[in-house]
């Protein structure tokens, strides 16, 4: 075995908890979803019925649900966190058990997580700015969407994965060796945390 390929199996160790994370924030992903899709089907029986996730005139999900945003293509946006939140989830396990993907596959999973944190946050601007109500549930899926985003994109940089120019790869590999991107994910977590606080001031009032 050559030596390289001892310090990748080293580092491929190291980041192993990538799958881990992806996993957690995958499962918690798919409950939200799960439970979103049942508080739906609850509100078409019945309209004016009060729904667990309804905390306050800023937290209501049946506000949100109730609005065109919330079912884009038809069908509650929710079914399609179930469909997507079930396959990174088998992705996460398989990469635990120490599955490698093909890079083709990888950058497709990368593609997909792109897209999908892009619609979780065009969702999540439109509650804050428009709508002016927010879900809690929708809240934890945009978090989760953001974790799995954040460990994934590591995972692929490492793995070389990423379709990109060899300086550029350099310059991502420089950046995640110094935990910069967890600090970058970390910072806008706290910056949406703020834009919350700051929009909703009454946000934790019964």
């Amino acid at each position: 075995m050559a030596l390289k390929d001892i310090f990748n199996r080293d580092r491929i160790r190291k980041e192993h908890w990538i799958f881990g994370v992806i996993a957690v924030f995958a499962v918690v992903g798919l409950l939200c979803s799960l439970i979103l899709s049942v508080e739906k089907l609850h509100l078409l029986e019945n309209p004016n019925a009060q729904l667990p996730c309804t905390v306050n005139a800023f937290l209501n999900c049946a506000t949100v649900m109730n609005t065109p945003e919330a079912s884009l293509l038809g069908f509650p946006n929710s079914f399609i966190g179930m469909m997507a939140y079930s396959v990174l989830l088998t992705v996460a396990i398989a990469g635990l058990f120490g599955v490698r993907f093909p890079k083709n596959f990888m950058m497709i999973a990368q593609l997909g997580v792109t897209i999908e944190i892009l619609f979780a946050y065009w969702l999540f601007f439109d509650s804050v700015f428009v709508i002016q109500v927010l879900c809690p549930f929708c809240l934890a899926v945009t978090f989760s969407s953001t974790m799995i985003f954040a460990a994934l994109t590591r995972y692929n940089i490492l793995e070389k994965n990423l379709y990109v120019a060899p300086k550029t790869q350099a310059l991502l590999e420089r950046f995640v060796a110094k935990d910069y991107d967890k600090m970058a994910i970390a910072g806008w977590i706290v910056a949406m945390v703020a834009l919350v606080l700051v929009r909703f001031p009454g946000i934790f009032s019964s």
